[in-house]
């Protein structure tokens, strides 16, 4: 048995839009109007407007089992409503019910649509992005917007789009085509023959990856354990951890940065392994962090730094701009008013004050020549690098890359593989001897502390389960989800927290003998297909149904309940 609606307000959201095929088709449906002379008229013409501009409505007969596609289907056929889809733009239409924007893969009663409910049919237009970039980092997939003259111009002009998109400094990360070709600054988009629409990929450095997630969502333990041992290095990180943070907003993480030594005004440069090649560095190597917290207008992280260092007001970046002209760039009024009140205060002392850009210059002077005092008391003044004998050096074209967006773990392995650090083979007595009797361990010690060994059955039943495990790991690991399930998924478990898993079962839970058994296998086979476990599966859910705003919070556990079921029972045809 199928039901039926009668659904649809249809209107134009892009501009005030109502053609005239959609009035004549309208007033067809109606009749004709009777005539009407002097204010009569002009109150009727008022009137057919004012139902202009709220938009037309139309009766469409649904059944349930139809999706929104379908709708959208029905709505073009009918209003005749001109849809394109080409490199650059494209037309289409977005269906929208109380307060939700309606997914075409959706089943029309699934989502709480009742008989003689009204949904609003919107005509939208939009460019499409030259190129997408895939941020290995965080999985998501950003659209870079221009004109078509972008792919003639260079790559560092694309880095710097970039950069100002995903917060990342400039020297962390290397672009390379679809077939994995490392993209230089000093080359053009053409060069690496790049069509509109091409995906490329944004790659850091080899163990970053976790120290960069952990900068992403400050989260000071998780940066703090991602440090690296080698002093340059480590500086260069807080450097950029600190960029991070005034981007992202994070002030607990730039006041433990501060705290530590690092400069708000202080360049983030390159990475000590790329000191060579300091001819080809990227302009943008010279931002600090209150360039990228004047970039983002981030307000609050502005006075941190200035309360830090009142340097920061005057700190310029490669083409000379300050704090001060890039929030006057990006049109952050909040941040334009500080910044002109701090620039154009007074510096007091007990007997004199001293304006503020005044008291900033005779600093800088100050510095310059404790700077060259210290310069000049230098043992070795002929040296330009900080590298010594023995440190990793790349060259662009030249060494094997290092920005493939290896794991911590994967890097510390490969690191250990290059350098040759081999244990020495246990079954060689001859070895050793030669390494030193602390490497070996006698029988009488062994017999002495009475050491027992587990059986080797209970060993293999152990490696067995825990390849089991392992098996069931990457059973889940092969389901690839698409960028955007993958982002709606992230959103989604952040949107609607549930209470933690609850390890203690009511009495009654055990009363069916070999429950587990029965329920084991049905939960192992959903998150093998789905990509999801069962909890994630349902705050999804939860977070779809959430965005209908409009309705109870009954109904729209109701449309939860749905969604899920339809997720798990698909019907079979």
């Amino acid at each position: 048995m199928e039901a039926c609606w009668k659904i649809l307000s249809f209107s134009h959201a892009v501009a005030p839009f109502c053609p005239r095929w959609l009035r004549s088709r309208k007033q067809k449906s109606v009749g004709t109007q009777p005539r009407v002379s002097g204010a009569g008229w002009r109150k009727a013409e008022r009137e057919r407007e004012r139902k202009q501009d709220e938009g037309l409505c139309e009766p469409f007969d649904i059944s349930s089992e139809d999706t929104v596609k379908d709708v959208k289907l029905m709505i073009k056929d009918y209003f005749h409503v001109p849809l394109s889809e080409d490199k650059q733009g494209r037309r289409y239409l977005e269906l929208m019910y109380a307060g939700a924007v309606l997914k075409d893969s959706w089943i029309v009663a699934d989502v709480g649509i009742s008989v003689s409910s009204t949904i609003k049919c919107v005509v939208k237009e939009e460019d499409k992005p030259i190129l997408y970039v895939y941020n290995a980092v965080t999985h998501e997939k950003m659209p870079i917007l221009g004109r078509i003259y972008l792919l003639a111009s260079k790559v560092s002009q694309l880095k710097t789009l970039v950069t100002l998109k995903c917060g990342f400094p400039n020297s962390i990360y290397c672009l390379r085509t679809p077939e994995g070709r490392e993209m230089y600054d000093c080359n053009t988009l053409s060069d690496y023959q790049l069509d509109i629409g091409t995906t490329l990929h944004l790659d850091v450095w080899d163990g970053w990856k976790e120290f960069l997630t952990g900068c992403l969502l400050g989260n000071i333990p998780k940066v703090q354990h991602y440090l690296s041992k080698e002093e340059p290095v480590l500086r260069y990180q807080k450097r950029v951890a600190l960029y991070m943070a005034a981007f992202f907003g994070h002030l607990r993480l730039s006041a433990w940065l501060l705290k530590h030594g690092t400069k708000p005004n202080e360049p983030v440069g390159v990475h000590p392994y790329r000191e060579w090649c300091h001819e080809n560095n990227h302009a943008d190597v010279s931002k600090c962090p209150v360039h990228a917290a004047a970039e983002a207008g981030q307000l609050i992280m502005l006075k941190a730094f200035v309360n830090h260092s009142v340097l920061s007001l005057e700190c310029q970046n490669s083409t000379g701009q300050t704090p001060l002209k890039l929030c006057i760039q990006h049109r952050y009024k909040d941040c334009v008013v500080y910044l002109v009140t701090k620039i154009w205060s007074v510096v007091s002392y007990p007997d004199f004050s001293i304006p503020m850009k005044i008291y900033i210059k005779l600093k800088l002077w100050l510095l310059k020549a404790q700077d060259k005092i210290h310069w000049r008391r230098r043992c070795n003044q002929t040296a330009i690098f900080r590298t010594r004998v023995g440190d990793i050096v790349l060259v662009d074209g030249f060494t094997k890359p290092k920005m493939t967006s290896r794991s911590f773990c994967s890097a510390r392995v490969e690191d250990t593989h290059s350098r040759g650090c081999k244990l020495p083979n246990i079954n060689n007595p001859i070895q050793y001897k030669e390494n030193g009797p602390g490497l070996s361990v006698s029988k009488e010690y062994l017999n002495r502390a009475k050491v027992k060994l587990p059986p080797i059955t209970e060993v293999n039943k152990k490696a067995n389960v825990e390849k089991h495990q392992q098996n069931k790991k990457s059973r889940r690991k092969d389901v690839h989800l698409s960028g955007e399930e993958y982002m709606d998924q992230n959103m989604c478990l952040a949107r609607v927290p549930l209470p933690p898993n609850s390890f203690l079962k009511p009495a009654h839970y055990y009363s069916v003998p070999n429950l587990m058994f029965l329920l084991n296998p049905s939960l192992e086979s959903f998150s093998q297909h789905s990509g999801r476990t069962p909890r994630e599966n349902a705050i999804y859910c939860l977070a779809i149904a959430s965005a209908f705003k409009e309705k109870p919070w009954l109904q729209q556990l109701g449309i939860a309940r749905a969604l899920a079921k339809k997720s798990i029972c698909k019907p079979v045809s």
